[in-house]
C-alpha cells in the first residue's frame, strides 16, 4: 500500500468579520467607502493615468483609520484575523508581532478587473468585502507552483480542489480572507452592473 501525503500546502483563512474585534456596521463601511472616492481627486487621476479600471486609494491614502473611525475599528478587527491566521500558520514572531502596513479602498465597475499579482515584502495579505452583487468576480488564487509544472499534463475536470492550478473563491459582504502574500491572485472581470467594493491589506513582521 503507498504512502501518499500532502505537503507544502497553501492556507487560505475565510471567516466572518464579525468573528473577532468590535462589530462593524457593512452599510457604514460601504458609505465610508464611497465618500472616500468621491473626495479622494489624487486617488482618481492616478487611477485616470495608469489606467485602473474603477478607483483605488492604493496609491492615494495612507491614513483611512485616520479619516474615519469606521476604519478604526474595522483595523482592530483585522488584527484579532490576523493573529488567529498567524496562530495556525505557526509563525515564531519572536519578540516581533503582525503590523498592519497598508490598507486601501478598491471599486470595480462594471468591467473592472485586478491582473495577477502578489504582494512582495509583506507576510499576511487578505481583503474584506464591502458589496458584492450577483454575478461579480470571486477571487481568483493560482497554485504557486504552476511555473515549475512545465511538461505535465493537464488535471481532470473533476480534480480535487488540492491539486487545482487555479482556485476561485466567492466571498459574501463581511467575509475576510487572508493569504500568505507570496500566493499569486486577481479579481476577475466583474460582470455585474453594479459596483464591487472591497477592503485589501497587508501586514509586516514588526
Amino acid at each position: 500500500m503507498a504512502d501518499i501525503r500532502s505537503l507544502f500546502v497553501t492556507r487560505l483563512y475565510r471567516a466572518t468579520l464579525s468573528g473577532h474585534g468590535p462589530a462593524i456596521d457593512a452599510a457604514e463601511l460601504e458609505a465610508s467607502c464611497l465618500s472616500i472616492a468621491e473626495d479622494d481627486e489624487a486617488g482618481q487621476d492616478w487611477c485616470e493615468a495608469n489606467g485602473y479600471p474603477g478607483y483605488t486609494s492604493y496609491a492615494s491614502l495612507t491614513d483611512l483609520p485616520w479619516r474615519f473611525p469606521i476604519f478604526g475599528d474595522l483595523v482592530r478587527a483585522l488584527d484579532a484575523h490576523v493573529a488567529a491566521f498567524a496562530e495556525d500558520l505557526e509563525f515564531d514572531l519572536g519578540e516581533g508581532k503582525l503590523v498592519l502596513e497598508d490598507i486601501w479602498i478598491n471599486i470595480l465597475p462594471e468591467g473592472g478587473f485586478h491582473g495577477s499579482h502578489i504582494h512582495p515584502h509583506s507576510v499576511i495579505s487578505g481583503t474584506t468585502y464591502v458589496a458584492m452583487p450577483d454575478g461579480t468576480s470571486a477571487l481568483k488564487l493560482e497554485d504557486p507552483r504552476s511555473a515549475r509544472m512545465m511538461a505535465a499534463p493537464q488535471r481532470r475536470k473533476d480534480v480535487r480542489e488540492e491539486l487545482k492550478t487555479f482556485v476561485s473563491v466567492a466571498p459574501k459582504v463581511g467575509d475576510v480572507l487572508l493569504w500568505e502574500s507570496w500566493l499569486r491572485h486577481e479579481v476577475p472581470m466583474n460582470m455585474a452592473e453594479d459596483e464591487r467594493i472591497s477592503i485589501s491589506f497587508n501586514y509586516k513582521w514588526a
